[in-house]
């Protein structure tokens, strides 16, 4: 698959796009709350483990030149430094 140049911003909307549309509809189950699910938005390939890191691996592996995101599932921020992550599943 032929690289496509985007910047962050660009690969942020697009990923969340793709996960809003038609990945949160599948992932976003009690047992996956405050998993890291890691999203290749250009296959629509996605996997999910606790800290997406293995997760960022395995897809890596099968597009190695993939522009990866991350979202933490059920909530709206991946990561929180010293403030409170707000939880959007209900």
């Amino acid at each position: 698959m032929q690289t496509i140049l985007l910047s962050r911003e660009e690969v942020a909307k697009r990923a969340k796009q793709l996960y809003e549309n038609s990945i949160r509809q599948q992932v976003e189950v009690d047992e996956n709350i405050g998993k890291m699910v890691i999203i290749d938005f250009e296959s629509g390939d996605y996997e999910i483990d606790e800290t997406g890191l293995k997760a960022a691996r395995k897809l890596s592996e099968k597009h190695p030149n993939a522009r990866l995101f991350g979202i933490r599932i059920g909530y709206n921020v991946a990561v929180s430094f010293g403030g409170v992550m707000e939880r959007v599943y209900k």
